[in-house]
């Protein structure tokens, strides 16, 4: 199995070094860097190309919630996993409106975090019921259209952008699809813009939850 590269971000040094000896006390994982301030997490999602990012949002004087996005562009393969102590659920929304697939509270038991750790580096989402259904309601209040035109933008899709989407929803990255499809990057990246125009989704997120609200894939259990 492959190896999982991990960044942590976090502005206090015992819980930094803390979760890296939890991480590399188990089997495929790997801390590759330890942040606490955005300049260094920035750099080190460079210098490092993590697969995933730890990241907690209080960093004492900076809020992790206002790089996120900038984490994401200077690293675009990596996955970014929230550690937070917040409890807000618009906070959590926002996270993962920002990139992250995934939020865990500090309170829960190291196991927890672990799983969230392999499930979302495999390309899952790791989110509570609550806010993914937050994420589902706020999705269909921006649904202005009826049903029947709903119905219709999903029907444009072509066969091959319906298994591209059903890959996606798979976590697989547009390297892996071509491969899966025999057909080039380029080609992937060709099909998933088209998708993103016909079904009005702007990224691969929304792409995703999209695609288990209206039936393209099924939401991993």
């Amino acid at each position: 199995m492959k190896e999982v590269r991990i960044l942590i971000v976090d502005d206090h040094l015992v819980v930094r070094t803390g979760l890296r000896m939890l991480i590399e006390n188990q089997p495929r994982l790997k801390v590759v860097g330890m942040a606490a301030n955005r300049k260094e997490a920035l750099e080190l999602a460079v210098s490092t190309a993590p697969d995933l990012i730890l990241l907690d949002l209080d960093l004492g004087v900076e809020n992790g919630m206002t790089f996120l996005p900038d984490l994401r562009e200077q690293d675009a393969a990596a996955r970014v996993l929230v550690l937070t102590g917040l409890k807000d659920a618009q906070t959590h929304r926002r996270a993962v409106k920002q990139g992250a697939m995934g939020i865990v509270l500090k309170e829960e038991a190291a196991e927890v975090l672990i799983k969230a750790i392999e499930k979302v580096s495999a390309g899952e989402l790791w989110l509570d019921r609550a806010t993914m259904g937050n994420l589902f309601d706020e999705m269909t209040r921006k649904e202005s259209k009826s049903e029947n035109a709903e119905t219709a933008r999903i029907m444009s899709l072509t066969e091959r952008e319906r298994q591209i989407v059903g890959l996606i929803a798979e976590g697989l990255k547009n390297k892996q699809i071509g491969e899966r499809l025999f057909i080039s990057e380029t080609t992937v990246t060709h099909h998933l813009t088209s998708v993103f125009s016909k079904l009005g989704v702007s990224d691969r997120l929304e792409l995703v939850i999209y695609s288990f609200t209206h039936g393209l894939a099924r939401m991993p259990q």
